[in-house]
């Protein structure tokens, strides 16, 4: 389908796409099925995975889709994989894995085929799960189709189902004392964040103060084969600045591939040195909350939904 020169997509692909995602949403699991999701340490894990796309900044066409794999617990990068795309449908807030997802599924396949002993166990994506007016995010749809954990890491909260980022949230927001600290966010309709439930169920989506230094909390919320409860620890032990390490080098990784494919003037994009992750979510972390430098629109940090720099810009909306 080409993009749209103006509005959105017809009627009927909208539709279409709503069909699907109920379609699979009936696959999503919301549970644990993997015995290092159960383990307090995250004992046999061994290696986590990150995805990203970011967009060519004045070009509505062309990206970046990238696709990193980390040691674990070390979080050092060990596999990356980047490619430039050409956006065949266009972007419609709440339908953004229609526009996304099939480069990023691309890159796993590939993975899977060429090089297996690497594949993640785990993939940390930069989007909401089941926080999602339809209950279906973008890691929710990339988790389905890829059949593999997945957790959604959201840089701002998503409006929906009675949640608002009122006064109230922000209050909530400000108890967050530490790193690690966390409060679920329930919506107040029949059903939890898009899940159905008879009885009263936990949260599927929670707010995370990441880092000691940074006061914007993530919104961290199932996407597939993992509890919120393990997506939550994982997300914070992978932590080293705000933004979780997967997710942060999977964005380094294609706004730098984006800047060498188009010949764009800079120096590299500098990766972070090389450190030990924390055993535990610690109480006194020293380092930056944020990364980057300044882009034309706002300051390139971690902390910014969306936040690239110059050569790229990426896609803000309800993922």
């Amino acid at each position: 389908m080409a993009l749209e020169a103006a509005g959105g997509p017809p009627e009927e692909t909208l539709s279409l796409w709503k069909r699907e995602q109920a379609r699979l949403k009936a696959h999503v699991v919301d549970r644990d099925t993997e015995a290092w999701q159960r383990d307090p340490a995250f004992s046999g894990l061994q290696r986590v995975g990150g995805v990203d796309v970011s967009f060519v900044k004045g070009d509505s066409v062309r990206a970046c889709a990238s696709l990193v794999v980390l040691s674990f617990p070390e979080l050092e990068v060990v596999y990356e994989e980047s490619r430039m795309v050409s956006l065949t449908a266009p972007y419609v807030s709440g339908f953004l894995a229609f526009r996304e997802v099939p480069f990023l599924l691309e890159l796993v396949q590939q993975l899977r085929e060429k090089e297996p002993g690497l594949m993640p166990q785990v993939l940390l994506v930069d989007g909401n799960g089941v926080l999602h007016h339809r209950g279906f995010g973008v890691a929710c749809h990339l988790g389905v189709l890829t059949d593999l954990p997945c957790v959604g890491v959201a840089k701002k909260l998503l409006q929906v189902d009675g949640l608002e980022n009122n006064a109230l949230h922000k209050e909530k927001i400000r108890l967050l004392q530490t790193r690690g600290d966390s409060f679920p966010l329930l919506g107040d309709s029949g059903t939890v964040l898009g899940m159905p439930t008879g009885q009263p169920s936990p949260s599927l989506s929670q707010a995370l103060r990441s880092h000691d230094r940074s006061t914007r909390p993530l919104y961290i919320s199932v996407g597939h084969r993992m509890s919120l409860e393990a997506a939550v620890r994982l997300t914070c032990c992978c932590c080293r600045f705000r933004i979780p390490e997967p997710v942060r080098q999977a964005d380094i990784c294609s706004r730098e591939h984006i800047r060498k494919s188009l010949g764009l003037p800079g120096p590299p994009t500098p990766r972070s040195p090389k450190a030990q992750r924390p055993v535990a979510c610690p109480k006194g972390d020293s380092g930056e909350s944020s990364g980057g430098a300044p882009s034309p629109q706002r300051q390139a940090d971690r902390t910014t939904p969306g936040g690239r720099r110059s050569t790229a810009q990426h896609q803000v909306g309800q993922r």
